[in-house]
């Protein structure tokens, strides 16, 4: 049996993207080559490892015994490479960062700068949300990630807590709770919700904050973009929560904000699992993290 390490990252990226198109894209591999690839890890295994339709590839109960320590055989792998990388001065390597959506104008300088300083380390990211992330880091398919606190497996990770941002109730204007100096839970509760996708961590401490109120927010849509969100409230399908900086980069003149109370933050943070060595590249992108928030 030949079995290649490339043709398990590719299996699991592919079982990652559900899609043979945006796995083939992320690898940067034609389709073709990608399907020859999982054919012939088939061919080597004996069995199929993929139930495939038109709208996405679901793993078979081979398939689903193989991830697993698929993702560990190739985030291993990955740790030696960078280690061996590191002989170098750290002019090489990859750092594999997820990003919540929400947070690319926050984190950006942050990046950039050790972008600039280590200009041969290749940047890897992917946007996740919340849950996604910490599932990514569980799964080694990430080195670090940002997200916001509290993570739903705190057990599980260390953290670097970077700045935490102010929640703001987004109103559209003449609403009725444009009245009020501030928003409790119940005050919302009469009303249409716009929410984040399940994934985000923002969504479940919403949940979880309104629930210890004894309040259940009607949702009435989600989304995973801050300015269809916006769009959304703006239209006067709901009313919705957002962090203070993406309420001042959104633009118009028809919604207003209003403080909550209790006052809320978004607390964002770097998290890394606690069980696994950190390769170079990660070790030095928090300590960089940890200069600049200090700066």
């Amino acid at each position: 049996m030949n079995i290649q390490i490339k043709n398990l990252h590719c299996f699991v990226t592919l079982v990652e993207m559900g899609n043979y198109t945006r796995a083939a894209e992320k690898l940067h591999l034609t389709q073709p080559t990608l399907t020859k690839m999982i054919q012939r890890l088939e061919e080597n295994l004996g069995q199929p490892l993929l139930i495939r339709n038109n709208q996405k590839v679901i793993a078979t109960e081979a398939g689903r015994a193989l991830i697993c320590t698929s993702q560990q055989i190739v985030g291993q792998w990955h740790r030696l490479r960078e280690d061996l990388n590191s002989l170098n001065g750290l002019q090489t390597g990859q750092l594999r960062l997820g990003v919540c959506p929400m947070m690319g104008e926050m984190i950006i300088e942050l990046v950039a700068q050790f972008r600039k300083q280590y200009p041969g380390v290749e940047l890897s990211i992917q946007e996740l949300g919340g849950f996604g992330a910490e599932q990514a880091l569980l799964n080694d398919s990430l080195d670090l990630t940002f997200t916001a606190l509290p993570t739903t497996h705190t057990q599980e990770f260390d953290s670097l807590e970077l700045k935490g941002y102010p929640l703001m109730a987004c109103l559209p204007k003449e609403h009725p709770l444009t009245e009020k100096d501030n928003i409790c839970w119940q005050d919302l509760a009469p009303f249409p919700f716009i929410q984040y996708n399940d994934d985000f961590s923002l969504t479940k401490l919403i949940h979880r904050l309104s629930r210890a109120a004894n309040v259940e927010l009607n949702v009435a849509a989600q989304s995973g973009q801050w300015d269809f969100i916006a769009a959304m409230v703006e239209a006067k399908m709901g009313v919705a929560i957002l962090p203070e900086p993406i309420c001042q980069k959104v633009n118009s003149d028809t919604l207003i904000y209003k403080a909550l109370n209790p006052q809320l933050t978004w607390d964002l943070a770097l998290i890394w699992r606690k069980n696994l060595p950190l390769t170079p590249a990660a070790s030095t992108f928090i300590n960089l993290s940890r200069e600049l928030s200090v700066s």
